[in-house]
C-alpha cells in the first residue's frame, strides 16, 4: 500500500488479571486499582493508578462507583493525597475526582474541561455526549510540558490530544514510565470519535510519543505496554493501513459509512460497529482535509462520499 508503513501490526494483549478492589503495584511506587467497569470500550474497567509513598497523586480516580471509591479510600488510608490528575473527561475516568477532592481536599489537574476537537455541524448530534464528562473544571489546568510534584515524584503533562481534544499522558520523572491513559492501550486501538475526536490530531501525538524515550506506558485500561516505540511504530502503520482501507473502499464504490464498516471491521466485535463507524468517520474527517475524497457539505456519519 503506497505510504503506508512496512511494520508489522501491533501486538495486542489481551490477557489481564484487574483484580478489582485490590491495589497492585505495577512499578516502584506506583500501584494500580482497577474500576468495576468492564464493558466492550473499557476492557476489565478503568485503570486508577496512586503515585507515591506518603504523599500520593492519584492518576484518574475513575466513574462514579462506590465500590471503587471505597477500595480507593481504603487503599490510601494513612496517606496524603495531593493532587488528582485527570487524563480526560470520559465518565469512566474524570467522575470520581469530586468525591475524592471533598474527601481529601486534593488539588484536581488536567488540561482542561471537556471540549469537542471541531464545533458540531448545523443538525448534528454528538453520538457519544452521553460519555462526557461535563462537569468536570479542574483546580489547575496544566499546559503542555507543566509538572507537578510531591513526596518523592514528579509527574509532567504530555498533551496527546485525538481521543478527546483534552486528553494529556502523563510522565513519571526519571522513571521512564508514561500514564499514557488511553491514547495508547495494549489490548486494542483507542476509539477516535469526532466530533469529540479527531484522527489528524491523534496521529500527530503518535508522532509525538515517537520522540520520546519512554520505557514502559501504564494506560488507562487492560496491562502495560513494555516496548513502546516498538507498539507506537506498529500501531501509527495500523491506523495508516486503515486509511488506506477506507479510501479503497471509496474507489470500489462504496459511498456510505455503513457498506465501508462492513467490510472493513468485518471481524470486529458488532457491539462495537456504531464505534468503529464513528472511527471510519474520523478517517474521513482525515481523507477531506488532505483533498484526497470529497462529499457534498459538512462530513457526516450518514453523508455520502467519492473519491476527490
Amino acid at each position: 500500500m503506497s505510504g503506508v508503513d512496512v511494520q508489522a501490526a501491533p501486538q495486542f494483549v489481551t490477557t489481564f488479571d484487574p483484580q478489582h478492589g485490590v491495589p497492585v503495584s505495577v512499578a516502584e511506587g506506583v500501584q494500580r486499582l482497577t474500576a468495576p467497569n468492564p464493558s466492550p470500550f473499557t476492557f476489565h474497567g478503568t485503570n486508577t493508578y496512586i503515585v507515591g509513598e506518603k504523599s500520593v497523586c492519584v492518576i484518574d480516580p475513575g466513574p462514579d462507583d462506590d465500590a471503587h471509591f471505597d477500595a480507593l479510600m481504603k487503599a490510601l488510608e494513612g496517606r496524603e493525597v495531593s493532587h488528582i490528575a485527570v487524563s480526560h473527561t470520559h465518565r469512566d475516568h474524570s467522575p470520581l475526582a469530586r468525591r475524592m477532592k471533598e474527601r481529601t481536599g486534593a488539588i484536581i489537574v488536567a488540561e482542561g474541561p471537556h471540549r469537542p476537537a471541531r464545533p458540531l455541524f448545523e443538525g448534528e448530534v454528538n453520538p457519544f455526549a452521553e460519555s462526557a464528562d461535563t462537569d468536570f473544571v479542574p483546580d489547575r489546568a496544566l499546559v503542555d510540558g507543566e509538572t507537578v510534584e510531591g513526596d518523592g515524584w514528579r509527574l509532567t503533562a504530555v498533551h496527546t490530544p485525538g481521543h478527546t481534544a483534552n486528553h494529556s499522558a502523563f510522565a513519571l520523572e526519571d522513571t521512564g514510565i508514561l500514564f499514557s491513559a488511553d491514547h495508547v492501550m495494549a489490548w486494542a486501538t483507542s476509539i477516535v470519535a469526532p466530533p469529540d475526536g479527531a484522527m489528524s490530531d491523534y496521529m500527530t501525538s503518535l508522532d509525538r510519543l515517537l520522540t520520546r524515550d519512554d520505557r514502559l506506558y501504564l494506560p488507562g485500561h487492560g496491562g502495560p505496554v513494555e516496548d513502546p516505540p516498538t507498539f507506537v511504530r506498529a500501531l501509527r502503520s495500523h491506523r495508516r493501513q486503515r486509511e488506506q482501507a477506507v479510501l479503497e473502499r471509496i474507489i470500489k464504490g462504496d459511498r456510505l459509512i455503513p457498506d465501508m464498516v462492513k467490510v472493513i471491521y468485518a471481524t470486529t466485535d458488532p457491539r462495537l460497529h456504531g464505534a468503529a463507524a464513528l472511527s471510519v468517520l474520523a478517517h474521513l474527517e482525515d481523507l477531506l482535509e488532505k483533498g484526497l475524497i470529497a462529499t457534498d457539505g459538512p462530513p457526516r456519519l450518514f453523508g455520502q462520499y467519492r473519491p476527490g
